[in-house]
């Protein structure tokens, strides 16, 4: 077993040492993408599993271990991981446990310091809780983001949204039950070969993955395509994972529906773009807003290829850029709002109804203060604007029923329905 070491705080540190012999042990959100950003870690060395279960037990570890007005998803994400660990399947001294913290006003920031004591209540103190964080939180000697990871987790989260967009719209019409989903997992497979690799990820041979992506998919043979569209926003684990959202996603394909979810690295650049607003509103640092702006250029280059690759063969609706989302939120909410998902979940909402998705699920966590006032609370303004929107927010805690939820969801698309048949 690896000598435990503490920082000056008393903090127990990730060391070397321990990342040859630990396994480091991560909450799901999202499957393509997660299953990338995996293999950028093991090239790095890093032993990892992603945390695939979705027991009844998660909830209860996750009530158990945090106290219960603290936000759905970090009940969500601290109970999967004490689930795993009180689980008998990982030897609990070779282990370590990760989440990220954004480093903004949102209590995700906290949730590594509530898994700690989570930790130590359960008598297993002695695991490390690892932080991922861009802002220097907090630092351990065996865990380091570098300047290259970062740019391969940008390809990965730019790759998982283009998958994720073409499969969404491919699989609700294919006429051969689980084609699009071979081709989800012979791309990733090739994607986490190529990260494993570590080669080549230029902006020349991006583009000419993304053109073979998009180009297989095309082949797909597919049904005419017809079905509600039902765009899905919130506060971002619950939007994405389907522990968190109840398997949203399933739900609206079994009902006969098109999900549209907007990408991940639409957050990515949000976050990005806050440290840009805050000079610009409040001053600081120069080289602060100089690295920013230029990784927003790199970044949103990456996204604007990925835009013309899926708009090229002309039978996909390419999602809006991070720009025009930005512009049209600005429309409803002011672009200093910027707790959680801040002034993004309402632009996302605007952004989807401008691309044609009138209908959208809100997912709202228990907890989530800014979730609300940028969701639920922009959503009269929105309609007044768009009087055709027919949005939704459902609740997600642990006290919810999914009767309730997927009741409230047919009622959407009951209205959804009459709307595109009128």
């Amino acid at each position: 077993m690896a000598k435990l070491e503490y920082d000056k705080n008393g903090r127990l540190m990730f060391t070397e040492e321990m990342k040859k012999e630990y396994t480091l042990l991560i909450p799901q959100m999202l499957p393509i993408h997660f299953s990338m950003l995996k293999s950028i870690l093991q090239k790095e060395g890093y032993k990892v599993e992603v945390l695939e279960t979705q027991n009844s037990n998660i909830i209860q570890m996750g009530l158990k271990y945090c106290h219960n007005d603290i936000c759905y998803p970090a009940q969500l994400t601290i109970g999967q991981l004490m689930d795993a660990l009180q689980s008998g399947k990982y030897d609990i001294n070779k282990v370590a446990v990760v989440l990220t913290q954004t480093g903004g006003g949102c209590r995700a920031s906290n949730y590594i310091s509530l898994l700690r004591k989570a930790l130590d209540r359960a008598g297993l103190g002695f695991v490390p809780a690892v932080s991922v964080n861009f802002s220097g939180l907090e630092e351990n000697p065996g865990f380091k983001i570098t300047k290259g990871m970062v740019y391969e987790m940008a390809n990965a989260i730019i790759y998982g949204d283009l998958l994720m967009a073409l499969h969404n719209q491919t699989l609700p019409y294919e006429k051969e039950p689980g084609a699009s989903q071979r081709l989800v997992d012979h791309f990733v497979n090739m994607l986490n070969d190529d990260f494993s690799k570590g080669e080549s990820m230029g902006p020349k041979a991006i583009r000419k993955k993304m053109d073979e992506i998009v180009t297989a998919f095309t082949k797909v043979p597919v049904h005419e395509k017809n079905k509600v569209r039902v765009g899905i926003v919130g506060e971002i684990y619950v939007k994405f994972a389907p522990l968190g959202n109840n398997n949203l996603e399933a739900f609206l394909l079994k009902e006969n529906a098109e999900p549209v979810v907007p990408g991940l690295l639409d957050f990515l650049l949000y976050t990005i773009d806050t440290g840009i607003e805050d000079y610009t509103r409040y001053g600081g640092k120069v080289v602060k807003p100089i690295v920013t702006k230029v990784l927003m250029k790199v970044f949103t280059g990456i996204q604007n290829d990925m835009i013309k690759a899926i708009e090229k063969p002309g039978c996909f609706h390419a999602p809006s850029s991070f720009k025009r989302t930005k512009e049209l939120g600005g429309k409803v909410i002011d672009h200093g709002v910027k707790m959680g998902e801040g002034w993004l979940l309402t632009g996302e909402m605007m952004a989807l109804i401008d691309e044609g998705v009138n209908n959208i699920v809100c997912t709202q966590p228990f907890g989530c203060l800014p979730n609300h006032v940028c969701g639920r609370g922009m959503m009269r303004r929105i309609k007044t604007l768009h009087p055709d929107a027919n949005i939704v927010a459902i609740d997600y805690d642990a006290g919810a029923t999914k009767v309730n939820q997927e009741n409230r969801l047919k009622l959407m698309l009951a209205t959804a329905r009459k709307l595109q048949n009128s």
